[in-house]
């Protein structure tokens, strides 16, 4: 094949996904070939528009049907696959050209990796890639990070299929090595959280201020027309007045109650875990996914516990919804705001030279966790690029506070009338602890000294003490 005839981009893996970033990179002026094991996927990706993609089953062929450098990127499950197809590159790559892993890598992998094809002479770049199947096709939010002069030979391509807003392609070189895949374990945490606050509501709203369904799809219609907007709410909206042709009901009432997941939640949390760094919101949203699982222990622990016959909920539905939207809000910011200082504290850690802002930037638009409180954030750090966490920027402290009285209502009552709503109840825990300059954490290093001598420091003295606490104190 001629040069000038070769293929700007390469894709591996044609599922969904890989195939609308085709055909959006392909909208951009730009030829691509794409390589799937499957046949069927690459007859059909060479019928969406067989003049500018051209599909392979072969590796090699795949690879000569690209431009040199070689830009290859793959979009196939974490884990194993990927070293996998690694090593089939390795075969068929020229030194110098550039692999990119889309998919969801524990960024752990993502840094044996780099360094492994670094001093193979090849380029590599861990890439999240966040919007799912409509983000890919019209635009995504994508979070590059690993080789920087690889990046700026991609970098026209990302930054024109990536979504726009004011203006500004929701792409950006995230930092060294693994920084782009933990930018984007840290966003799905979020994510976690964001989904489970929304659960939460709908619980409240469905079995404590017993509302209908379309009373419901008002409530999420009303709070995403305001601060609260944000493309999960505005799903949620959708999904409350979705139905199936000719069903009289939600296709939501049909689905059942148990949510998969696919392991970045649990790596954000055990990554925050490993830094020493509380992240409560994102730990208990992973945990109830974990035991939405257990369905037929819960439906017997139902039997066992029922819930005692609570008193009216609340005597003006409209005034309480509003004080939920106070008490949303609240967990909302926490739970961006737990995420962000995770990615404050791995910078430090991991030297990986993120720029915050320009990451509350980008997750702007095109992503899952997109929201108008982004707008708030991004504006955070780029008054104070060194800001250490979101509740000491002044703006969104005020926010805060005028939302306190609506979380602790609503932490209050759903204790009261036994409904679960842990990741609004930690919210609050965690914002009580943090406002607290004296915590009990002093009784806590008193009692491992006490049956472990580990020692403890005292207040306005240098070193480290220990007691014989069993010894008379006379």
């Amino acid at each position: 094949m001629k040069e000038e005839n070769k293929s700007a981009f390469g894709m591996i893996g044609l599922g969904t996904m890989g195939s609308n970033l085709l055909l959006n990179i392909v909208d951009n002026g730009y030829t691509c070939s794409g390589y799937d094991i499957s046949p069927d996927k690459v007859v059909a990706l060479n019928l969406l528009n067989p003049d500018a993609i051209h599909g392979f089953t072969d590796m090699k062929e795949f690879v000569m049907s690209l431009n040199s450098p070689k830009i290859v990127m793959m979009l196939v499950p974490a884990g194993p696959i990927v070293d996998s197809v690694i090593e089939e590159l390795l075969a068929v790559l020229d030194k110098g050209d550039i692999i990119i892993d889309g998919g969801n890598s524990h960024f752990v992998d993502t840094d044996r990796r780099f360094k492994y094809l670094e001093e193979k002479g090849f380029h590599f770049i861990g890439m999240g890639v966040s919007g799912g199947e409509e983000g890919a096709r019209k635009g995504p939010s994508m979070m590059p990070g690993g080789d920087k002069d690889a990046y700026k030979v991609v970098k026209p391509i990302l930054t024109k299929i990536a979504a726009q807003v004011n203006g500004d392609p929701t792409v950006a070189y995230m930092g060294e090595r693994s920084a782009g895949h933990f930018v984007k374990m840290v966003h799905n945490g979020i994510e976690y959280a964001l989904m489970q606050l929304i659960s939460e509501t709908y619980e409240v709203l469905k079995h404590g201020l017993k509302l209908s369904d379309p009373e419901m799809h008002e409530v999420y219609k009303k709070w995403n027309d305001g601060r609260l907007q944000s493309y999960l709410l505005e799903i949620t909206r959708d999904i409350f007045a979705f139905k199936n042709d000719g069903e009289d009901h939600l296709l939501l009432n049909d689905i059942k109650d148990e949510a998969k997941a696919k392991g970045t939640g649990k790596w954000t949390s055990q990554a925050a875990m490993d830094l020493n760094l509380p992240i409560p919101i994102i730990d208990i949203s992973v945990s109830m996914r974990d035991l939405s699982k257990y369905k037929e222990l819960r439906t017997k622990a139902s039997e066992v516990f029922p819930n005692a016959k609570a008193e009216k909920y609340s005597d003006d539905n409209e005034k309480y919804i509003a004080s939920m939207e106070e008490a949303f809000y609240f967990a909302m910011v926490s739970a961006y705001a737990q995420g962000m200082h995770l990615l404050f504290r791995a910078n430090e850690d991991y030297k990986y030279n993120l720029d915050l802002g320009m990451i509350a930037k980008i997750w702007r638009g095109g992503c899952i966790i997109r929201s108008e409180f982004l707008e708030d954030t991004y504006a955070a750090y780029k008054k104070n690029p060194e800001l250490q966490h979101l509740f000491l920027d002044d703006k969104i402290h005020k926010s805060l506070v005028k939302s306190i009285p609506g979380i602790r209502t609503f932490v209050s009552d759903v204790a009261k009338h036994g409904i679960a709503a842990p990741a609004f109840s930690v919210s609050l825990g965690y914002f009580d602890n943090f406002r607290t300059e004296n915590m009990p954490a002093n009784l806590i290093q008193a009692q491992r000294d006490f049956f472990g001598a580990h020692t403890y420091e005292l207040k306005g003295k240098n070193g480290v003490f220990h007691t014989d606490w069993e010894a008379d104190n006379i």
